[in-house]
């Protein structure tokens, strides 16, 4: 995918030197932005995305991510809140996460479950591949057939109702605040085959510039015309001054946004964007290099890639856009565990990684003093930091074996994810050739040729085989059982992972060991099938808690003073509905998520949630509704019990438990509609939850709860 997709980036080191100019005074931040907080105070927002950044250790003498960046760490907690007990969507995978976090929505209600690329059905039975990264009102971006259109000409993003998803900017800029992205999925520019014609044209000059830039290819995204219109944006308020014609805007359209969307513009690409926030001179980094792509020998100046989005980056274009009247700003850092652009991976401790972390504490250090300087702070800014999910480290144990990476670093004969041939385990192991394509990961989606029905004979002598793949470990030498877990659409729909499109509904899922990433190659092993890659070594998709299990800090205004809260369980989905009601806006649709109130501070509660009933409700909620709360991991392994179950000639057991299940998730849906009405009645309109609602949906929650983890149980 590394070869399809543009998000291999600059590497962190080795941009030209060059002086900032000094920063100008934040222009428009009160003016016409007009935000609703509590108290009145919350001025400005900036939401920092990481990729793959750990709260937690993954070695126990080695400090954490957040621990090597003390800076960020410190601010965090000195001011505001770090939720431990966050977790992600299903797939944890980048662009899921990110969407999710964007839109408080699993994938099932915003269109990507399955990421950072996916596969869909053609009508004879064939898949393509979908990848995820696509802007806002792309169809389904296929890199395999150029030009557009596709055989799927459904959004990307798409609703439970086969509508283009609602954009996360909206309530702001019917606010009247401007948006700025830097880096972040999909509401910027992802790709230069699809993109471009979707938001320019198909005969505009930037899509003509495109075409005649020799160094454009989908493969090799790094030519001018890429560092140009991809990666940064600004979603204008209407009338607004910086969306100008003169300054390169373009109408920034949105089909089907409720209500409506008119007349609004957006500036597309840091050809657009940096001259306006750095006027003076081309836009630096923190340290005051010039940004730029340098994954040529020819530099390109502008956006560096994704993968070139380190802190010093990412929060230049921040700062520097908070500065320029820009109030909203939200960005991503990419993670600091890989040597960018082509590795290799950094293991806990190793002295590459340390380095990267003590460069992003460092910029995180320039970055806070700088915006300081322009009276931006916590006692009128909204600040919000996580990161998309964990991830798991495929490797040996270090070498010292007490290193701490700090003061000795650690280095690995072992490391790497274990490449694993899938098609020639099913055909060396069990004698199943049936042809197949998988979303290559360690929590492969598989498409079954012909498309079959979940309970077509073929289907399921695939999938017991699948549960009975074993491999000797590379890193151990240990025999390692492949699968984990198995989920088909039955499953999959308990997981919010089946959209309103059904050629992208996999023929099931597989959750694999952590170390084993699964691609489909030759139904043989002639080749060696199991391979050490020391490429990567950082695993994440999968349903083991140190992937799902992610962090949440906040800090500003409205938010209590409470360090690190261990306690309360949270998931992306729910910082979307904190944000709008701090802010005091709403989103035209409802959320998967609830308020985090816990986190607000008393003055800044909503009275309709002060009464404690909100609470017991929103808990029970969460337990049932989060794709890896309790509910959600029961029923997998139920799901699990029934697709390794039957054989040949008797699938009894199987029908039975998948019965149950499609009755479970039914129920479940229905009490959780019930459930996030009166939650988004309490947090947006003012309607408090009674003591007989509270305790009527808590009991029939419970209930609920216990009816899945009978039937996940082997003595069910």
């Amino acid at each position: 995918m590394a070869a399809l997709i543009p998000l291999i980036g600059a590497a962190f080191a080795g941009f030209a030197t060059n002086t900032q100019a000094a920063p100008s005074a934040a222009s428009s931040a009160t003016g016409a932005c007009q935000l609703s907080s509590a108290q009145g105070q919350i001025q400005h927002v900036i939401f920092v995305q990481f990729d793959n950044t750990h709260f937690t250790r993954d070695n126990p003498n080695v400090p954490s991510d957040l621990e090597q960046m003390p800076n960020l760490l410190n601010f965090i907690k000195g001011n505001g809140v770090l939720l431990s007990n966050h977790h992600t969507p299903l797939i944890s995978h980048t662009a899921t996460d990110i969407l999710t976090s964007f839109t408080g929505l699993y994938g099932d209600h915003m269109g990507v479950p399955v990421s950072n690329s996916f596969r869909y059905f053609n009508p004879d039975g064939t898949t393509n591949l979908g990848v995820s990264f696509a802007y806002w009102t792309d169809p389904v971006f296929d890199p395999s057939v150029p030009p557009n259109p596709t055989p799927d000409s459904t959004f990307n993003m798409l609703t439970a109702a086969g509508k283009n998803a609602p954009a996360p900017w909206v309530p702001y800029t019917r606010a009247g605040c401007d948006v700025g992205q830097v880096a972040t999925a999909n509401t910027v520019l992802e790709n230069l085959a699809t993109d471009i014609p979707t938001v320019f044209g198909a005969g505009s000059p930037q899509a003509l510039a495109v075409s005649g830039d020799p160094g454009c290819q989908l493969s090799t995204p790094n030519c001018q015309s890429f560092s140009d219109f991809v990666g940064i944006g600004v979603h204008c308020a209407l009338g607004s001054s910086l969306c100008s014609a003169a300054n390169g805007a373009r109408p920034d359209l949105l089909p089907d946004e409720p209500g409506g969307y008119s007349g609004y513009m957006g500036l597309f690409g840091h050809k657009y964007v940096a001259p306006l926030v750095s006027p003076t001179g081309p836009l630096a980094d923190l340290n005051g290099n010039v940004i730029q792509d340098h994954r040529t020998p020819t530099s390109h100046i502008g956006f560096p890639g994704f993968d070139g989005m380190s802190a010093s980056v990412s929060l230049s274009y921040v700062a520097a856009m908070q500065e320029h009247g820009i109030p909203i700003t939200y960005a991503y850092i990419s993670d600091a565990h890989d040597a960018h652009p082509s590795g290799p991976a950094y293991g806990p401790g190793q002295a590459g990684y340390v380095a990267a972390l003590a460069a992003y504490n460092d910029a995180f250090g320039r970055f806070f003093k700088r915006l300081a300087d322009d009276g931006i702070n916590k006692s009128n800014t909204l600040f919000v930091f996580t990161a998309d999910e964990g991830d798991h480290f495929a490797g040996g144990p270090p070498n010292p074996a007490g290193c701490n990476g700090v003061t000795t670093p650690c280095t690995y004969a072992k490391i790497g994810e274990i490449n694993t041939n899938y098609a020639g385990l099913l055909a060396t192991e069990q004698g199943v050739t049936t042809p197949f394509k998988v979303h290559s990961d360690d929590a492969p989606t598989v498409y079954i040729t012909g498309n079959p029905t979940r309970t077509d004979p073929n289907t399921r002598s695939f999938e017991r085989a699948t549960s009975k793949l074993t491999a000797l470990n590379p890193i151990n030498g240990k025999s390692d059982t492949i699968t984990t877990f198995l989920a088909d659409p039955v499953e999959m729909k308990a997981l919010h992972m089946i959209t309103a499109d059904p050629r992208r509904t996999p023929t099931f899922t597989l959750f694999a060991d952590p170390n084993y990433f699964l691609f489909a190659g030759a139904p043989n092993c002639t080749s060696p099938c199991v391979t050490e890659n020391p490429g990567f070594a950082w695993n994440h998709g999968d349903v083991q808690p140190e992937i799902v299990t992610t962090w949440l800090g906040m800090v500003g205004p409205g938010i209590e003073h409470r360090g690190v809260d261990r306690h309360t369980w949270s998931d992306h989905t729910d910082i979307r509905p904190t944000l709008m009601v701090l802010l005091g806006l709403k989103d035209d649709y409802v959320h998967d998520g609830r308020a985090l109130t816990e986190e607000f501070s008393s003055r800044t509660r909503p009275a309709a949630i002060r009464n404690g009933k909100f609470t017991e409700v929103a808990r029970i909620y969460k337990q049932i509704n989060a794709t890896v709360g309790p509910f959600g991991l029961a029923t997998l392994k139920a799901s699990t019990r029934a697709i390794e179950s039957g054989s040949a000639s008797s699938d009894s057991t199987y029908t039975d438990l998948e019965n149950r299940l499609m009755s479970l998730t039914s129920d479940r849906d229905a009490l959780a509609a019930q459930m996030i009405s009166l939650l988004e009645g309490a947090e947006f309109n003012g309607h408090a939850i009674s003591e007989h609602q509270a305790e009527q949906l808590v009991d029939e929650g419970h209930e609920l709860l216990e009816k899945a983890i009978d039937l996940a149980s082997p003595e069910d």
